[in-house]
């Protein structure tokens, strides 16, 4: 049953544009990411803070939005309708947002930062609000495009300490060469790749010849906003596809799984504009008897605790992207170390919210902008 609970004043809301470096370069298909650069969300309330992190990127690179176009957003629009309103549960919170169309990684960071509040409010942690069932989840790596060499060590490393599953980024022309080599080493282990979009139609004897390798399944070969084309490839390989971009409302996810254009979802909260409809499309997968797992953005441990609350929901049985903090940052925001053990990640936290407390004076170190607007 849910503790009794007084709606909560939104009496502030503060805004900062925060940058950290990656240890190492992480390449995809169609970038190269030095640093980590993300918006932080901070609402208070009742002597309460929610946090929440953005994955909007400065440039479109993944999705059309951009921070830019986020802090314009949520400066002109969002934030300044709900500093000063009073909200009884997220499901308020989303509505009032609905008018508005698309801004969903921005619609996302508002959300998730009030879910944050509110299960901090009713002395619930986050996963208990969501209907999480595990109090850890099991986690893979996402290894970036890197010459073959390379590429072996870091999966050895990975496989050593105990991933579940390693995830290869892959580009027309480093595909096929990198999983004969990556397979052959290691014959047995959880193995899938992701294109970012890499392919099209005329690359299906490519997409054809990873059957080769038993891989778990093949992440977004084809263009984000093409559920069509993933069909026509589904039908024509073994291996399962997975949507990630393409994704980003439910009835994308029905669609996808009706027409076999997939047979697992990745699921990024803010890819799909917050906890609401990464559950409505948690439930239509299992509808459909698809799995899903929870991709990254490359998040500090603000986002990636939220992740891995959501990655404790029942259908989320395929190892996610929420792997150990420190393979990514030299310092994190926050106080408590987020670090798998043996592929496993725990929920973060035994109180409230998220289970994360930002650490402030070395976020104060890596924070580019700092706004509040208050009521």
């Amino acid at each position: 049953m849910t503790p009794s609970f007084t709606p909560l004043k939104i009496e502030a809301a503060e805004l900062r544009i925060v940058n950290l470096p990656l240890l190492t370069p992480f390449k995809v298909s169609n970038q190269t990411l030095t640093d980590k650069t993300f918006p932080l969300l901070t609402l208070r309330a009742q002597g309460v803070e929610g946090i929440s992190e953005g994955v909007m990127d400065p440039y479109p690179d993944y999705l059309e939005e951009t921070i830019p176009g986020a802090l314009g957003f949520l400066r002109d629009l969002i934030l300044p309708q709900i500093v000063g309103k009073t909200f009884a549960n997220p499901a308020e919170l989303t509505a009032l947002m609905a008018p508005w169309r698309g801004h969903r990684m921005s619609k996302a960071l508002v959300e998730l930062a009030f879910w944050d509040l509110w299960t901090k409010a009713l002395g619930l942690p986050l996963k208990d609000a969501l209907g999480g069932v595990r109090d850890a989840v099991p986690v893979g790596v996402s290894l970036g495009i890197t010459d073959i060499d390379t590429t072996l060590e870091r999966v050895g490393a990975a496989v050593e300490a105990g991933y579940k599953r390693i995830k290869l980024k892959v580009a027309q022309g480093h595909d096929i060469a990198l999983l004969e080599a990556v397979r052959s080493a290691y014959p047995t282990v959880k193995l899938t790749v992701d294109a970012n979009t890499a392919y099209g139609l005329a690359d299906l004897a490519t997409l054809r010849a990873m059957d080769a390798f038993d891989l778990d399944y093949i992440e977004q070969p084809l263009a984000v906003d093409d559920i069509h084309d993933h069909a026509l490839v589904q039908r024509e390989i073994a291996t399962a596809l997975c949507l990630d971009e393409s994704i980003r409302t439910a009835a994308d996810c029905r669609k996808a799984l009706a027409s076999g254009a997939a047979r697992v979802i990745n699921i990024k909260v803010g890819r799909v504009g917050g906890y609401t409809a990464a559950r409505a499309i948690h439930d239509v997968s299992e509808a459909f008897g698809a799995p899903v797992w929870c991709g990254g953005m490359l998040e500090s441990g603000i986002g990636r605790a939220h992740n891995i609350h959501l990655a404790s929901l029942p259908n989320f049985t395929k190892p996610g992207d929420t792997s150990s903090a420190s393979r990514y940052f030299h310092r994190d925001i926050i106080n408590e170390p987020l670090e798998a053990t043996d592929g496993m990640m725990p929920v973060p936290g035994n109180g409230a919210g998220i289970g994360v407390t930002l650490d402030l004076p070395f976020l104060d170190t890596v924070t580019q902008l700092r706004e509040e607007i208050r009521s």
